[in-house]
Formats: C-alpha cells, sequence, structure tokens
C-alpha cells in the first residue's frame, strides 16, 4: 500500500492503493458528461525494481485502480490523494527504486488542497523572500463560550432566586498540579516521554524546509527522526531541535535513509542530562495494545494524542510526490492515534511509555485543517516498527550509511493481488536476476512469482519489499513461488546493500 509519509501483508487486496481522484475546484461546477464522449484513460507504466537495489523496465501496461475498499487489507482506505503520475519515463538504476504507481506524498499532495496524503509530512515555514514551499500554520484555536439560562442543566442551582449568601459550588481537595498521576496512566507516560522528545525545524540552502519531530536516543545527542523530515537540510542546509522546556540547540546530520525513511541528527553542544526514550519490542506489540503518540501536527509543538495499534505489518509505500521521488517502503504498525503533518519522525509509544515505533505516514481525506489545505488524520497512522528502527539508526551513527537487505533480482511495481513477480529484463542490459545473487542461488527465476516470505503473505512488489527490510543481511528465510502454475518453496541467505545510491 502506498501512503502519505506522516502500504499489504493482508490478502487478497492489493498492497498499492487506489488512484487517488482529484477533487475539483469548490468554484467551478461538475461538467455534464456530453453521450458521445468515451471515457478518458490514463495509462501508466509501473515501474518495477528489485526492491532491493535495481529497477526493471516498465511493463507498460494501462495502470489499473486498486478496488475502492482497500482499508479492509492493507490499512488504505476510499479517501482521495494526488493523482498517480502519467507518462513514467523510462527507470535508471536509483536506489531506493521509484514509487509504485498512484503513491501520494508525505505532505498531503504539497498543500494545494488537491489530495488527501499517505504519510504524516512536516509542516512547511514561514516563507522568507518568497521562496519556500509554503508558511507555518499560525493555528488560532478559538473557544466559543456560550451563555445559557439558569437551569438544570448547567451543573449548578441557587438555592432561592434572590440569595445573596453565596454560592453553592464545591472545590476539589487535589486539583491541577497537585494530583499525584501515576506512571500507567497517559499523563504520566506523557510527563516522563515529553522532555525527551524534540520539535525539529529544518532549512535547506534553497530556503526550503519545515517542521518535523524526534526523540532522544542516546546520551551522546544522538535525536531519532524520519528522513524526510529533515531531507532539505542534508546538503548544505540548517538544523536546530527545540525541547518542550524552550531550550533550541542546533543539529547536524549524522545519517539518513531514504528508503527506510528513518535518519539520525547530534545536537551540537548537546546537554548532559539528556534521558533517552526507552526502546520497547515492536515484535510483541498485539493489535489492540494502547498507544500515545507525540509530536507537533500543523506546527503545534508537544501535542500528546492517544490510541491503539489498530493493525500490523501493514506493507507502506511512500514518497514526496515529486517526479523523481524514490520511495520509502515499510511494514508498519497501523495505529488510530491522531497523527497530523509535524508528527513525523515523533515516537510512537506503548502504554508503559516504550517506544515501539517512528510516527512516519498517514492516510486521510483530501480535506485539509486549520484552513491549510493540507491532509488531516482520520484515524489510520503508519510507524516504522522500533525493531527495525534501532538497527537502522545504529548503522547510521556507526557508518553513515544504511544498509538493506536484498535477494538481488527485479520486481515488478505492478498493482496485483497474485505475488510479487520477478520481471523477464533487469536494468539498462542488466540481468533480471543477480548472477551468484541470493536469488540466483536459491534457484529463483525471471517470471517466477513470489507469494510468501515466511509466513508473511505477499501480494505485490511493494509488500515484498517492506518484508525484506524488516530483515538483516545474512538472515536466512523460506520463500515460496509459483513457476508454471506450481507452487514451490527454497531457501534464501539475504544479501546487503549499502547505501541508498
Amino acid at each position: 500500500m502506498s501512503t502519505e509519509n506522516e502500504g499489504t501483508a493482508v490478502p487478497p487486496a492489493p498492497s498499492a492503493p487506489p488512484v487517488p481522484m482529484e477533487s475539483p475546484a469548490a468554484s467551478a461546477p461538475p461538467a455534464e458528461p456530453r453521450p458521445d464522449q468515451p471515457p478518458s484513460q490514463t495509462p501508466t507504466g509501473p515501474q518495477p525494481h528489485d526492491g532491493f537495489g535495481q529497477a526493471a523496465a516498465p511493463t507498460g501496461a494501462p495502470h489499473q485502480a486498486a478496488p475502492q475498499d482497500p482499508a479492509a487489507s492493507h490499512g488504505s482506505h476510499a479517501a482521495h490523494g494526488p493523482a498517480a503520475p502519467q507518462g513514467h519515463s523510462a527507470p535508471d538504476a536509483s536506489w531506493p527504486p521509484p514509487p509504485p504507481p498512484g503513491t501520494p506524498s508525505y505532505g498531503g499532495g504539497g498543500g494545494d488542497g488537491s489530495g488527501g496524503g499517505w504519510g504524516s509530512s512536516y509542516q512547511p515555514p514561514a516563507p522568507k523572500s518568497g521562496r519556500g514551499r509554503g508558511g507555518v500554520v499560525a493555528a488560532l484555536l478559538i473557544a466559543a463560550l456560550v451563555a445559557g439560562g439558569l437551569g438544570g442543566g448547567l451543573g449548578y442551582t441557587l438555592a432561592k432566586n434572590n440569595d445573596e449568601s453565596g454560592s453553592t459550588t464545591v472545590s476539589a481537595s487535589d486539583t491541577g498540579g497537585s494530583v499525584k498521576r501515576e506512571a500507567g496512566t497517559v499523563a504520566g507516560v506523557a510527563a516522563k516521554a515529553l522532555p525527551s522528545t524534540v520539535t525539529i525545524q529544518a532549512e535547506g540552502s534553497n530556503g526550503e524546509g519545515g517542521t518535523g519531530t524526534g526523540f532522544v536516543f542516546d546520551k551522546q545527542g544522538h535525536i531519532v527522526t524520519n528522513n524526510h523530515v529533515v531531507a532539505e537540510a542534508v546538503d548544505g542546509g540548517k538544523l536546530s531541535a527545540t525541547f518542550p522546556s524552550g531550550k533550541k540547540y542546533a543539529a547536524e546530520v549524522v545519517g539518513h535513509a531514504q528508503g527506510y525513511d528513518v535518519a539520525v541528527i547530534k545536537l551540537e553542544n548537546a546537554p548532559s542530562d539528556l534521558k533517552p526514550l526507552p526502546l520497547g519490542d515492536s515484535d510483541k506489540v498485539a493489535v489492540g495494545d494502547s498507544t500515545i503518540a507525540i509530536g507537533a501536527p500543523f506546527g503545534l509543538s508537544d501535542t500528546v494524542t492517544t490510541g491503539i495499534i489498530s493493525a500490523k505489518n501493514r506493507p507502506v509505500a511512500s514518497s514526496d510526490g515529486s517526479g523523481s521521488s524514490k520511495a520509502s517502503y515499510m511494514s508498519a504498525l497501523q495505529t488510530d492515534a491522531s497523527i497530523n503533518p509535524g508528527n513525523s519522525g515523533g515516537p510512537l509509544l506503548d502504554a508503559q511509555g516504550n517506544v515501539i515505533g517512528i510516527n512516519s505516514a498517514i492516510q486521510s481525506t483530501s480535506n485539509g485543517g486549520f484552513g491549510t489545505g493540507q491532509a488531516g488524520s482520520i484515524g489510520l497512522g503508519f510507524a516504522i516498527p522500533v525493531n527495525q528502527a534501532e538497527f537502522v539508526a545504529k548503522q547510521l551513527i556507526k557508518t553513515g550509511k544504511p544498509v538493506y537487505a536484498k535477494i538481488g533480482a527485479s520486481v515488478s511495481l505492478e498493482e496485483t493481488t497474485n505475488g510479487a513477480k520477478l520481471t523477464e529484463q533487469g536494468v539498462g542490459g542488466s540481468e533480471p536476476v543477480e548472477p551468484g545473487g541470493p536469488a540466483d542461488d536459491a534457484g529463483l527465476k525471471p517470471g517466477d512469482v513470489i507469494t510468501k516470505l515466511d509466513d508473511r503473505v505477499i501480494d505485490s512488489g511493494p509488500t515484498l519489499i517492506g518484508e525484506i527490510w524488516t530483515h538483516k543481511p545474512g538472515d536466512k528465510v523460506t520463500v515460496t513461488y509459483e513457476r508454471g502454475g506450481n507452487e514451490r518453496t527454497t531457501e534464501l541467505t539475504l544479501g546487503s546493500k549499502i547505501g541508498d545510491d
């Protein structure tokens, strides 16, 4: 399934979301269809790739819209997002692979009000001298206080119409800050976790950038966040991280992984009293577990929302929506905790305050919030499991580059519910199955359709990619595949690829 950064292993629905439909402008009435006018069709050429390093040649087949209710299978839904790009150019060997057709952007369609997103993106800052992608939203929250008549529904009464002896209201003995909040309560978890979260401001050398969230990873000053939060500041940009206390620190990017959508930054002159958030075990999370999300939705820093784990192992593919965009893939934790643009990179906590994921993507309607035209939460948020994020973060701190598991074969990104097909063509004349690579050693051939990886059902190429990336290089997996109508299995040892290039 695809999302707006900030998808799917449950058959039989396909893993990619429906091709979104662009909403008509409010001022323009819908055009009356002419009887003699045939419906328009927009063929797209889905770009297959190895999911593991190489993009394969486009199939050239017209892109078909996915079913209108994919939410039942992989966390996407009938909400409309940006339309799929038209007229794909020939693929190249870039890494990570391009997003599958119809993959919406991190930021809700670029803030133009045209679509809802497949991910929770960061909030653009105020433009400088006309530069940048958009202004930070100054969300003015107005409470309308309606004066009602004196009566039984108001929660208080007067003993007598003309009683001047005083009010009959009763004050609580403990209130506000004097109340002890137990560690297991939402308030207790938030009070402990908030001091270890930061609001990140990123600005590129061209003036573009935005706002996101991160959390303290270690006492050395490393902060974990999303790649798409800091991407603008990677080459000569500026970064800062602000704690709820108001203390602000300059920061630099230590390493970033486009494919995983994980990045690590480091505070300059980091304080000595940093308290890293404890990391949980995302493999042990169960559907129905309570969740707490912390972030800066629409620029509102230090916001806490709650929900539950509504699904696990949701394959999610997302990108920034640009024509040259590369995709991020994950087998995500799905939550109904409210996640909006600006929550990206923030922690998803369990009821004990342990980090179980990094909030990265949402599926939302096309309507924005606070008059911004941006997408907002409809209760379908996606987080990178912390077990995967921890491995990636440690690699980035150690070497500055991500390491990806791979099978060494090109896979089609076409929407399908039948499995992940190994393509007949490679990239630039290369072999579709890398000679001597993991897939070749396991006996896989072009045209084989992978239907399972261990016990995970594989319904498409993006699903296979996300599932492979939950593993580490050197892991042994069991691959179930079909060839000539016959089902077969083989053992495969995953290879590795270093870097996003």
